[in-house]
């Protein structure tokens, strides 16, 4: 051991440290401390107080950070965020390779499948230019998680193995890519609870209970099969879709993506906070903050435009080949819903408290009834 560090072992074990600021010419029975002196005082007399094994875990894991190596458990938190990452990209290149920005941040222009993007732009005009920046943003997400696990000596995510799915064979996807696919939009059965939940002052977390519950999307494809649901004649009016028509089929599954987009980043919404709540690295910790700070940001972007389908003029629409499946009624029209607003992104205010000026974390209300 070298003379520095038995100076350190030395001065960790006392719990007073002489300090220049401490030396004041004041009389001894009146000495002046310096708030920098006091705290750091403090916290030599708290390092003394700590059980040995928490002083060798915190050395241990500053040790660590220090190598650049991660603890398992971080390692692991990264590993999962990776692996949804994947999974994300590979849904967004699938939508961004039919429906995405002619011309995209990254990667060759898309050929794109014109009458798939009409009806994506009865939504938002602006779909494929947002549809790409999401692509673009999960792929750099799983490249970052995995550049960062593998310069920190970790394993990095790889899925290829898994790549078998078929796909959409219609215009404009990447033919090397058929065959390839990780996830499923040829049949999807997408939960819209979170949709109408929040929707109006009845809060269902507090008790409070709807006449009807929230519409599902079943069996409904989010992209088109095969060019049969996109024929080149296909005609898609802006904004309505007469009832009967042939544009009706490809409406609903532009439709079923709309509410697919933030069914997506609702779960990265959630993923990132739970998994940050577990990180013991700072790095990990603001890591995973970040990137879920943006998965947060398309929720909101995607909330707002899946509310379009549910509110005229495109409410209405039914799959003609899946009626029973795919059909979007007018959410603006109350009864049976428990809703109201469809254009805001927010949660209405709860009325679980009517009246009562009773603050809820001191005393939560009763159930509205």
């Amino acid at each position: 051991m070298n003379k520095e560090e038995n100076l350190s072992c030395h001065r960790s074990a006392e719990t007073h440290v002489p300090s220049q600021e401490l030396q004041d010419p004041a009389p001894r029975d009146h000495v002046t401390v310096g708030r920098r002196s006091f705290i750091r005082g403090l916290g030599i007399v708290g390092a003394t107080l700590l059980p040995a094994s928490a002083l060798l875990m915190r050395q241990a894991k500053a040790q660590d950070q220090s190598n650049g190596s991660l603890a398992k458990g971080d390692a692991d938190l990264l590993r999962f965020a990776a692996w949804a990452e994947l999974v994300e990209s590979d849904l967004w290149a699938q939508y961004n390779e039919l429906g995405g920005a002619t011309k995209p941040n990254d990667g060759p222009p898309n050929v794109g499948n014109s009458p798939y993007k009409l009806p994506l732009q009865n939504l938002d005009s602006d779909m494929p230019q947002y549809i790409t920046d999401n692509n673009d943003d999960e792929l750099s997400h799983a490249a970052f998680l995995n550049a960062y696990l593998g310069s920190h000596g970790a394993e990095p995510v790889n899925l290829d193995q898994f790549r078998n799915l078929p796909g959409s064979t219609a215009t404009g996807v990447n033919k090397q890519k058929i065959g390839k696919r990780l996830t499923n939009l040829l049949n999807l059965n997408v939960d819209l609870s979170w949709y109408t939940r929040y929707r109006s002052e009845e809060n269902p977390d507090l008790g409070a209970t709807f006449k009807s519950g929230p519409f599902y999307i079943l069996n409904e494809p989010a992209i088109p099969l095969n060019d049969s649901d996109t024929p080149p004649t296909t005609v898609v009016p802006s904004p309505s879709i007469p009832a009967g028509s042939p544009a009706q089929r490809i409406q609903a599954i532009a439709n079923t993506a709309g509410f697919h987009f933030a069914f997506i980043e609702q779960g990265g919404t959630s993923l990132y906070p739970t998994l940050a709540l577990k990180a013991t690295s700072e790095e990990v910790l603001r890591i995973l903050l970040s990137i879920g700070g943006v998965e947060i940001d398309h929720f909101s972007l995607w909330h707002d435009k899946a509310g379009n389908a549910v509110s005229q003029p495109l409410a209405g629409v039914i799959d003609p080949e899946n009626p029973s499946g795919a059909s979007f009624p007018d959410l603006n029209v109350r009864p049976p819903w428990p809703v109201s607003a469809y254009g805001l992104n927010s949660p209405r205010p709860t009325r679980s408290c009517r009246n009562r000026a009773i603050s809820f974390f001191a005393n939560p209300c009763l159930p509205v009834r």
